[in-house]
């Protein structure tokens, strides 16, 4: 068994690799397909939720005080908090769910659960926790759920936070050369990206350049750096650019005048797409190579688990962050997509994975893998959510599982998938400690893991 599933996540590394070379994309979906499943009977519903809208994770006296000429927009929270606006769309997205619950049936109106039929877990950050009091004030507004979290507060909780529980040297060396193997050319490929950011934010006449602090934006530099008990990180210009790129989405977000936004400049959706292919890009890095996404998702998916198999429970809400939506779906296996009418391609800010579970009328089990999204036009514009007018809905495609005409896996696949991508994690510990050589019968030498593409 531990054989074949690291041999799993080596040969869909190196199948990784093929299809980004050639352009290949699994996801062929549509938005919008809707949540809902005609025939089945909804039993119950797992998310896992990124923290809606935040001001830039920090503040005036960083880079992007530096970076820019230019006035970064007035945000209406402190660094890293959710801002307003972000509130608003959240009770908006809670809104949504509550009418989507009521009309399957698994609640009623003015719900107010009994003990253990609902749960909501929040990392101890800001944004998070107000993400999960905005969600739960439009989905339960009759009630008044208790908001989990479970170290001090501000602090990163061990099962949100994607840090490397496990490191060695063997592991270090095959987990980077594999983050190589997948991202060097998209990171390479970033000049016309970077060259647009420049130009929008007026990089010729910042202060960074004039004083040295940032000189240039270079698609060379890449550094990685992981460490025991720390989140995968980088050195380089990709860990500048994502700051930047980060923060004019969210400006984009929160301007209501475009132009403003892109500070005087008009700029096209898809030139939008090419600012928040960076940050996209930045997480997929250090969060979605198979290594590297079995070790930091480890906890979550031990969470997220446990709560499919809670016994009465109707509704789950876990509130993350994108790192953790990222890297749970890359240990399950999720073939690659791109999530159309968004900015952001992958994890977009406030989606949720939705993992819902439905009967039919032989009283057979499956379940449902979504993301639910506003789009930015419902970010930019705050409309109300509602079964007419909902946010975006992408089916989650699961490698190697096959969905029926409905669109469902069978429980026992999904579970099993589960089992599988936690189990990783110990097969990791087993083959790359360094208490045992680096090629034996239990790992696979490292120029098979990346054959000529890398060399």
């Amino acid at each position: 068994m531990s054989k074949e599933i690291i041999r799993k996540i080596l040969f869909f590394a190196v199948l990784a690799v093929f299809m980004l070379g050639t352009g290949f994309s699994y996801a062929e979906e549509q938005a919008n397909t809707g949540l809902s499943k005609d025939g089945y009977t909804l039993e119950q519903v797992v998310v896992l939720s990124r923290h809606n809208i935040r001001s830039p994770l920090s503040g005036k006296g960083s880079i992007l005080g530096e970076i820019t000429p230019h006035e970064w927009f007035n945000w209406s929270s402190a660094p890293s908090e959710l801002s307003l606006r972000g509130g608003v769309l959240e009770t908006e997205m809670g809104q949504f769910f509550r009418k989507w619950l009521e009309a399957e049936s698994l609640i009623p109106e003015n719900y107010r659960p009994e003990e253990n039929e609902v749960r909501v877990y929040a990392n101890s950050k800001q944004r998070t926790i107000a993400t999960a009091h905005y969600f739960t004030a439009g989905f339960l507004p009759a009630a008044n759920p208790d908001i989990e979290y479970h170290v001090e507060f501000d602090k990163m909780d061990p099962v949100f936070s994607p840090n490397l529980i496990f490191v060695s040297d063997a592991y270090n060396e095959y987990a980077e050369a594999e983050i190589r193997a997948l991202f060097s050319d998209k990171v390479s490929s970033l000049a016309d990206n970077y060259q647009l950011l420049a130009d929008v934010i007026g990089f010729q006449d910042s202060d960074a350049l004039k004083n040295g602090t940032f000189t240039e934006f270079r698609t060379d530099d890449l550094g990685i750096i992981l460490n025991q008990d720390a989140e995968p990180a980088m050195t380089g210009t990709l860990k500048t650019g994502c700051s930047v790129a980060d923060a004019l989405v969210l400006q984009f977000y929160e301007e209501p005048d475009k132009v403003k936004a892109a500070f005087g400049h008009e700029i096209s959706e898809e030139q939008w797409k090419d600012i928040t292919e960076i940050k996209d890009l930045y997480v997929d890095v250090l969060y979605t190579s198979p290594l590297i996404a079995a070790n930091v998702a480890h906890p979550l998916l031990q969470e997220i688990r446990a709560e499919m198999d809670a016994e009465g429970r109707r509704f789950t809400f876990l509130c993350g962050h994108d790192s953790n939506v990222a890297s749970v779906l890359a240990a399950l296996d999720a073939e690659e997509y791109v999530l159309p009418g968004s900015l952001e391609v992958k994890t977009p800010i406030g989606c949720k994975l939705v993992f819902s579970k439905w009967t039919d009328q032989s009283g057979k089990s499956y379940w449902g893998a979504d993301l639910v999204y506003q789009t930015p036009e419902q970010l930019r514009t705050m409309p109300l959510l509602t079964l007419e007018n909902p946010p975006a809905v992408f089916p989650i495609v699961l490698s190697g599982l096959e969905r029926n005409q409905d669109g469902l896996y069978s429980e026992e696949e999904m579970m099993d998938r589960f089992d599988q991508a936690i189990e990783a994690f110990d097969v990791i510990v087993e083959s790359y400690s360094d208490t045992v050589p680096v090629e034996t019968e239990e790992t696979v030498p490292a120029e098979e893991l990346v054959p000529a593409i890398v060399q």
